[in-house]
């Protein structure tokens, strides 16, 4: 099979008949074998009665519900696991991504052997409380990832089906899609200009609690692709830094004092100075640190993925 389109949705049931008649209209006239996989991710309205309705119409419509809301990154994972075709392309059910791109996209992907193509809404039709927070978000995805990419969070994209399968979207890391990859060992990350198109059916679910969240989300895929398997380097070396510095400090305290009587000059108790409190505050946290990196090393070396790693051919 040529291409898999993922679809996850939530309350979309005005636009699925318009974007499946869209993607099988382009599909038939560049003669891809393709399926469409719609994930309902526990939608309230009559999405799922939709899909089942398009089902009958075109077999290559496919639908997987949930049974309550999980989130935009377990409609994708799911569809993930069972998309077939060569080349994924995933899609939001608005109908602000156009199915047009498709044919490029995939064109792309097997002619220039590409890992994962990540679209760019370079004219877009947000309001601007959901465009600034996108621009601070990329911009700090770029710096943190070191991903040269403009729409990080962008619906539209493409995959190669290695990529996809190898992967885990879980939370709200549907964001990082191209981190959590590039930390996965694939590299050949491009971008694409692609359309936007303004909403023409139902309301938007981006909300300001998600801008935080996916910060969170950002740090945690961070700590986790660069120390997963060795915590103790992250926790240690805070750790062994804090106590450090915390034992330099009392004993600049100490000496601060003794030298002070040696001159006969007038002196402080260190109970009564503020470094002191400081330097014991910080040998606290300190030896708190390391022992929470050797307690997340024990965790790590009993895990049962802790020798697991990707390896992408044999001879």
């Amino acid at each position: 099979m040529d291409i898999s389109v993922v679809v996850p949705l939530f309350n979309e049931d005005e636009s699925l008949p318009e974007l499946t008649a869209w993607i099988d209209a382009v599909m038939t006239e560049n003669n891809f074998s393709y399926e469409v996989i719609l994930v309902d991710d526990g939608s309230t309205d009559q999405s799922w009665e939709v899909i089942e309705s398009l089902r009958l119409q075109n077999p290559a419509i496919k639908g997987i519900k949930f049974r309550r809301n999980y989130g935009k990154s377990a409609a994708l994972n799911v569809g993930f696991e069972a998309a077939q075709g060569d080349v994924v392309i995933t899609m939001d059910a608005d109908l602000q991504d156009s199915p047009d791109e498709i044919p490029e996209l995939y064109r792309r992907i097997k002619e220039e052997k590409l890992d994962l193509i990540s679209g760019w809404k370079k004219k877009r039709y947000d309001p601007i409380t959901k465009t600034v927070p996108t621009k601070l978000f990329n911009a700090a995805t770029r710096k943190m990832s070191g991903i040269e990419l403009n729409d990080f969070n962008c619906g539209l994209k493409a995959y190669r089906s290695d990529v996809i399968k190898t992967i885990e979207v879980y939370g709200e890391m549907h964001r990082y899609i191209p981190v959590i990859a590039k930390w996965a060992g694939f590299n050949k990350i491009a971008e694409q200009v692609v359309e936007h198109r303004a909403r023409k059916y139902g309301t938007t679910k981006f909300g300001f609690s998600r801008f935080i969240n996916g910060f969170l989300d950002l740090l945690s895929i961070f700590f986790v692709g660069k120390f997963g398997k060795r915590p103790m380097h992250f926790f240690g070396s805070l750790g062994v830094l804090s106590f450090f510095l915390g034992i330099v400090m009392s004993l600049y305290t100490l000496f601060e004092k003794q030298y002070l009587i040696w001159k006969g000059l007038p002196y402080r108790d260190v109970t009564q100075q503020p470094l002191f409190y400081l330097s014991l505050v910080a040998i606290v946290v300190g030896s708190q640190m390391f022992l929470a990196g050797f307690i997340a090393e024990l965790l790590s070396r009993n895990a049962p993925e802790r020798n697991q790693y990707l390896i992408e051919k044999r001879v």
